[in-house]
C-alpha cells in the first residue's frame, strides 16, 4: 500500500495483508529484549500532560541515581539473564532545575548527557550489559559522543502534528516535544550512524491522518539514512494525577489499525513493536496486525514510565506469542540487521561486546555454553520426539531427505531453525542417518601426532601455532624429530591403533622433503599403520619448497606411504571470511584444488568446517554446497567433520573480533544440516568429542551423526585453544557412550573398513601412554 491508498478497508482485511507483509520479512520470529530498567533521573524540563515519570526535585530523594545505585540495578539485571541496560531520563533537567545543576556538579559532570555517558560506560565495563539510551533530544555531536558507549538509542516522535503543542494540547509547554525539534534529532541520529528506536503515541488527540503523516515523516528519514531499527506504536494509557487522567484510552481497534498501517507503510523489513505490558492478554491480536517485536521486557525492574502496567512474565509472553503461531526469540538492544553490519553501525569500542552477546544471526545467545569447556549442555536432543515442522521447513526437509541438492537460502533456513523446527531438523537428519547408515556408530583407534607448533602463517583463530608474533603468548615452540615421531607411532601400534594422524604448523625450515621423511619414519616404525597426514596447506608448502606441482608432490607422498589426507585448513570456504581469519593461507579454490588432485590420484580425504567465529549462516551454506559439488565430481571424501570454534585462547577472540564460538543449538544444527545438505553424496558425518565432550557428542549422534572420529591418544590443537575434554577417549569409553544410546559400536579403519581382530584386541588391552617428549624449537630460519 502507498500513503495515497485508502486505509479504510475492513480491519480484518487490513490486518491480514499487514501480517502477510510481516511474514515475508520476519517469518515466524517475534523478538524481545531482556532488559533492566535504569531510571537515571526523573527530572525533566518538559511537562507532558499525560506523564507520571517526570517529577519535580521536591518529590525526589535525590536528583540522580548515584553510581552505586546504577551498578546495583545493573548487576541484578545481569544475574537475571538480561542483556540490555535501558537508561531512561528526562530531557535536560539542568536547564530548568538548579537542583539538577548542583547534583551534576557534585558528580563531576556539566550536563545530564555527560553523566549518562559516564554511567553507560560504568555499566558496560562492570557488567557487560549493553546500554540503550533514551536521553531525549540530541544533536549530531551528542549522538557521536554517546555511540561509543551505547550501541543503540531511542527517541519517540510521538506525533508530527504541531497542533498538539498548542495551548490545551498534550505537548503544550514542552519545548522538546515540538515535531520539528524531534524530527531534527531523529535525523541527527541517522547522520551519526546510530541505530535508533522511535515511534508514535496514539490516543492523545491526534487524528488518523496525523498518525499517517507521523509515520511518513519517519519513513522519509529512514529512507535517507537507514538507521531506524524499529517503529513503536504505543497506545496512550490515562494515569491518575495527570492533566489527561480523564481522557479515555484509544479503543484497541485503533491500535490494531495503526499497527497494520505502520506495517504497510514500512514494509516487510521494518521491526514494528507494540508494548505488551500495555495490552495484556491481547497480544495475539497485535501479532495478527503485523508486529514482530515486544520491545524490552524486564524480569527485574518495573516499567518506570508506565508503572501501573507490569511486564508480562516471559513464560506467558512466549505462550501468547505461540498462540499466534510465532516463536519468541531474544534479541539484543540492537537488532540483528544492525548487529551483523557492525562495521557500519557500531563504534569500534563496542563491537567486541556485541560479538560476545551475539549468535551467528545477530540475535542474543540462548545460553552460556561454549565449545571446549567442561559444561553440561543447556538441553538434550531427544530421538523419540515427533515435532511438527513449519510448512516452509517441511518442504525443504522433504527435498533434503530425497537427496536433492538444496539452495543456499534453503540451507540458511535450516540453520535458522528454533523450537519445534529445530527438533524437526534433528529428527529428519537422524532418520536419514538411520536409513543409510543403520544404528552402527563407528570410530577409529588412532593417535594424533602434531610434529611442530611453529608456523609461518598468522591464522587469527589459532591458539596452537607459534611464531615470532605469538611466541610469548601461549608457551614455547617445539618440534618433534623423526625418532620421536617413530616412537609415538610404534607405541600407538602397540596400543591397537590402525592410524596415525599427522599435522602441524608450517615450520619455516620444513620442506617437502621433511614431510617425506616423516612418512618414512612412520612406515619404518609400524609398516602396517595407516598414514593419515598433511592438510592441503602442508601439501602446498611441500610442493612449493621442492619446486614441483601439487600432483607430483602428492604422488611422492603416496609412494612414501601416505594413505589419506585430513581435509583440515578448510576453515570457511569463502574468501571474504578467509581474508579476515587466515589472510595468508590457501584461498578457497586452492584448497579445493588440492583435495580434488588427491582424489584424482587415488588418495581419499576427509572434509571439515571451522565455524562460530565471525562468519554467518550464509557462509556455512556456501561451504556445504562447495563440498557437495566437489564430492559429486570426485567421490573422494570419506566424511564431514564440523569443528566448532574454541574461543578461550584464540587471538581473534582476544582482539575482540570473534564471537564466543557457536551456540549449542548452532553446533547441533551444523551436524544435522550437514547430514541433510550433503545427503547422499557424503555418507559419514562425524562429531568431535574433543570439542563437545561426551554429552555433546551423544546429542549429535541423535541428530544425524554416525561416527565419533578417533580415540586420539594425544590432542594438542583444541587444548591449546582452551578445550578441556581430555586427550584420549578409549575404546571402552566409546563403546559405553554408543551403547548407552541404544546404538551399536564398531571400530573402523580410516577408510571405514573392518580392522583385524588382533587390532581390536590390542586396543582393549592398551597400556598407559608413556610421557611425550617435545624438543624446543631453536630457529625460525626459513628453508632455502
Amino acid at each position: 500500500m502507498t500513503p495515497n491508498q485508502d486505509f479504510d478497508l475492513p480491519l480484518a482485511e487490513l490486518m491480514a495483508t499487514a501480517a502477510a507483509q510481516r511474514d515475508i520479512g520476519k517469518g515466524d520470529i517475534v523478538t524481545y529484549s531482556r532488559k533492566v530498567f535504569i531510571p537515571l533521573t526523573e527530572l525533566c524540563r518538559d511537562v507532558c500532560h499525560y506523564c507520571t515519570y517526570a517529577k519535580t526535585p521536591g518529590r525526589l530523594s535525590k536528583p540522580y541515581l548515584l553510581p552505586d545505585d546504577v551498578l546495583r540495578i545493573a548487576e541484578a539485571g545481569k544475574a537475571a539473564g538480561c542483556r540490555e541496560a535501558l537508561f531512561t531520563l528526562g530531557d535536560k533537567p539542568e536547564l530548568r532545575y538548579r537542583a539538577a545543576r548542583d547534583a551534576l556538579a557534585a558528580l563531576g559532570c556539566t550536563s545530564t548527557l555527560d553523566y549518562v555517558r559516564m554511567m553507560a560506560q560504568h555499566v558496560l565495563d562492570e557488567t557487560g550489559l549493553l546500554p540503550h539510551l533514551n536521553p531525549g533530544v540530541l544533536e549530531r555531536a551528542d549522538y557521536e559522543a554517546l555511540r561509543a558507549v551505547s550501541p543503540s538509542m531511542g527517541i519517540m516522535l510521538e506525533s508530527a502534528s504541531p497542533r498538539l503543542t498548542e495551548r490545551g494540547g498534550p505537548h503544550f509547554g514542552s519545548p522538546d516535544k515540538h515535531p520539528q525539534v524531534r524530527l531534527a534529532s531523529i535525523e541527527a541520529a541517522g547522520a551519526a550512524g546510530v541505530p535508533l528506536t522511535t515511534g508514535i503515541l496514539i490516543g492523545i488527540g491526534e487524528t488518523r491522518r496525523e498518525r499517517i503523516d507521523s509515520l511518513l515523516a519517519l519513513r522519509e528519514l529512514h529512507e535517507r539514512h537507514g538507521h531506524i531499527q524499529e517503529i513503536i506504536v504505543q497506545n496512550f494509557v490515562p494515569k491518575p494525577d495527570t492533566k489527561m487522567h480523564a481522557v479515555a484510552a484509544p479503543p484497541f481497534k485503533e491500535l490494531l489499525w495503526t499497527v497494520a498501517v505502520a506495517r504497510h507503510l514500512f514494509g516487510p523489513d521494518m521491526n514494528i513493536q507494540a508494548p505488551p505490558n500495555l495490552n495484556a492478554e491481547r497480544l495475539p491480536a497485535l501479532i495478527d496486525a503485523g508486529i514482530n517485536d515486544w520491545g524490552g521486557v524486564s524480569p527485574v525492574t518495573p516499567d518506570h514510565v508506565n508503572p501501573e502496567s507490569p511486564w508480562p512474565h516471559l513464560g506467558r509472553l512466549a505462550e501468547q506469542t505461540a498462540a499466534a503461531g510465532k516463536r519468541l526469540t531474544q534479541r539484543l538492544t540492537i537488532y540483528p540487521a544492525y548487529a551483523t553490519q557492525a562495521e557500519h553501525w557500531i563504534d569500534p569500542a563496542l563491537r567486541p561486546a556485541i560479538l560476545r552477546h551475539s549468535d551467528s544471526e545477530g540475535y542474543a545467545r540462548e545460553d552460556t555454553w561454549v565449545a571446549g569447556a567442561a559444561m553440561r549442555p543447556p538441553f538434550r536432543v531427544q530421538r523419540d520426539s515427533s515435532p511438527t515442522a513449519s510448512a516452509r521447513l517441511g518442504d525443504i526437509l522433504a527435498r533434503a531427505t530425497d537427496g536433492e541438492s538444496l539452495t543456499t537460502q534453503q540451507i540458511e533456513t535450516l540453520f535458522a531453525a528454533r523450537g519445534d523446527d529445530f527438533a524437526a531438523v534433528c529428527r529428519a537428519a537422524d532418520a536419514v542417518r538411520a536409513e543409510h547408515c543403520g544404528d552402527v556408530v563407528t570410530y577409529v583407534v588412532n593417535r594424533n601426532i602434531n610434529y611442530t607448533n611453529l608456523c609461518l602463517y598468522k591464522c587469527t583463530f589459532c591458539a596452537f601455532s607459534k611464531g615470532k608474533t605469538s611466541e610469548n603468548l601461549r608457551g614455547a615452540p617445539y618440534v618433534l624429530d623423526t625418532d620421536e615421531i617413530g616412537r609415538r607411532t610404534a607405541e600407538a601400534w602397540s596400543r591397537g591403533a590402525t592410524e596415525v594422524c599427522l599435522q602441524g604448523g608450517i615450520h619455516p625450515a620444513y620442506t617437502g622433503q621433511t614431510y617425506l621423511d616423516i612418512c618414512h619414519a612412520v612406515r619404518d616404525a609400524a609398516p602396517d599403520i595407516h598414514i593419515h597426514a598433511f592438510s592441503p596447506l602442508e601439501v602446498t608448502h611441500g610442493a612449493q619448497t621442492l619446486g614441483v606441482s601439487i600432483e607430483t608432490f602428492l604422488r611422492a607422498l603416496r609412494d612414501a606411504g601416505l594413505a589419506s589426507l585430513p581435509g583440515t585448513a578448510a576453515e570457511i570456504l569463502d574468501d571474504d571470511i578467509r581474508r579476515l581469519i587466515c589472510p595468508d593461507k590457501l584461498g578457497t579454490d586452492e584448497w579445493l584444488d588440492v583435495i580434488a588432485t588427491a582424489h584424482r590420484i587415488g588418495l581419499r580425504t576427509t572434509s571439515t568446517i571451522m565455524f562460530g567465529h565471525l562468519e554467518a549462516p550464509r557462509h556455512w551454506a556456501g561451504h556445504l554446497l562447495r563440498l557437495r559439488e566437489l564430492q559429486t565430481r570426485t567421490g573422494g571424501i570419506t566424511e564431514f567433520v564440523p569443528l566448532p570454534f574454541v574461543h578461550m585462547e584464540a587471538p581473534l577472540y582476544h582482539r575482540g573480533r570473534a564471537r564466543l564460538g557457536p551456540t549449542y543449538r548452532e553446533t547441533i544444527l551444523m551436524h544435522a544440516v550437514a547430514r541433510l545438505a550433503l545427503h547422499p553424496v557424503i555418507g559419514n558425518i562425524q562429531t568431535s568429542w574433543v570439542k563437545l565432550g561426551a554429552d555433546g557428542a551423544a546429542d549429535c549422534l541423535n541428530a544425524g551423526v554416525n561416527d565419533l572420529g578417533g580415540t586420539l591418544m594425544n590432542e594438542s590443537i583444541s587444548r591449546a585453544a582452551g578445550a578441556s575434554h581430555g586427550q584420549e577417549f578409549a575404546p571402552r569409553q566409546m563403546d559405553a557412550l554408543i551403547a548407552g544410546l541404544g546404538r551399536t559400536p564398531r571400530q573402523r579403519t580410516t577408510l571405514y573398513g573392518e580392522p583385524p581382530g588382533e587390532r581390536i584386541a590390542a586396543s582393549r588391552d592398551a597400556r598407559p601412554l608413556t610421557t611425550i617428549r617435545n624438543t624446543p624449537a631453536k630457529s625460525y630460519k626459513a628453508a632455502s
